[in-house]
């Protein structure tokens, strides 16, 4: 096996949902690189759930930990006996999900793997099992012993941090604060040189409408997010706005900037998803999708599909698995040895 090919983990989520599925389907689609060992996977979570998912799709097992197939390990946490109902809420679920990146997070800390890909979880599940986090990134940021983190979501060039996330939406403008912005915007521009451009151009989108429309909307893009961006100007960092957020997405798309600073969750989330859903305009559902989550301000690397746990298809092999395989790419491009690309 290849020494220069990082061991990148995969946690499984859920196993109710279609973290199973698409991680099978990705495996095999990456059968090649796993048996010459040019690409090294760890996945994390419960067996049963992989061999059934491997079973409903009637796909050929793939060789675990053998000669046909170096490159691919599974890592069993929990009871690996037990069978977790498809397309339900249940603790057990959010049990394992937990387990599974508790112990990714360990190997990730040992520099035992080079980063981890975490397929979804359920915040409800997760919660009833008594892991009290709002969803990944909380979580990521207590068991690596960090004090904030940032949420990236990445779909081409659309790449779009955070300055909140998964909080109320009357709780935003207190939330945003110069020390935030400044350190999103940080972390931001950190990643973006990583990814490989050299003085990337970020935009801040406003909070109000119209950047607050001289304060008649409101004052925090003019009080709180103008001074902080002509700080940050006149520190070297090649950045704009607050532009207003009717228009930025737009811009961004268009390739003048090169990442925008969102100031919510679905600010932010609804221009990446809009673009990384494609839809089948005669039935009305999506077919396929891609795009990136990363987790910004770890000392980890971790990167994740851009959807959810999907328990209305959970089983039916429908689910697609292009965004596993982005997730699993931008691992492999933020880690310190890379790989050649994923097909």
């Amino acid at each position: 096996m290849p020494s220069s090919a990082p061991a990148i983990a995969i946690t499984m989520g859920d196993p109710a949902g279609i973290g199973p599925e698409i991680i099978v389907k990705a495996c095999q689609r990456l059968r090649a690189r796993l048996a010459d060992g040019s690409l090294r996977l760890l996945v994390i979570g419960s067996r049963t759930a992989l061999d059934m998912a491997t079973q409903r799709q009637g796909v050929p097992a793939i060789p675990v930990g053998t000669t046909d197939s170096p490159g691919l390990a599974q890592l069993p946490v929990g009871d690996d006996s037990a069978i977790v109902p498809l397309g339900a809420v249940s603790a057990l679920g959010g049990d394992f999900a937990y387990r599974a990146v508790a112990r990714g997070v360990e190997l990730a800390q040992a520099g035992q793997i080079a980063a981890i890909v975490t397929a979804p979880l359920n915040k409800e599940a997760l919660n009833l099992a008594g892991h009290h986090f709002a969803g990944h990134t909380d979580m990521l940021a207590t068991l690596t012993g960090s004090r904030d983190s940032v949420m990236l979501l990445a779909h081409g060039n659309m790449r779009v941090s955070h300055v909140t996330t998964h909080i109320a939406l009357a709780d935003v403008p207190s939330r945003l604060t110069p020390e935030r912005l400044r350190r999103v915007v940080a972390l931001t521009h950190q990643a973006l040189v990583e990814l490989g451009l050299e003085r990337p151009h970020i935009a801040v989108a406003a909070l109000n409408p119209h950047a607050g429309e001289g304060g008649l909307f409101g004052r925090q893009d003019i009080d709180i997010t103008t001074p902080a961006i002509e700080a940050m100007r006149a520190e070297g960092l090649h950045i704009t706005g607050p532009v207003p957020g009717d228009t930025v997405f737009v811009k961004l798309r268009a390739g003048q900037f090169d990442a925008v600073v969102a100031m919510y969750h679905d600010q932010g989330h609804i221009p990446v998803k809009l673009l990384g859903f494609e839809v089948d305009p005669a039935t009305g559902k999506w077919d396929a999708l891609s795009g990136v989550n990363i987790t910004l301000g770890l000392p980890i690397i971790r990167t994740s599909v851009d959807h959810g746990t999907a328990f209305d298809i959970a089983g039916t092999a429908r689910a697609e698995d292009g965004s596993m395989r982005a997730a699993l790419q931008a691992a492999i491009d933020l880690s310190p040895k890379r790989p050649h690309p994923v097909a």
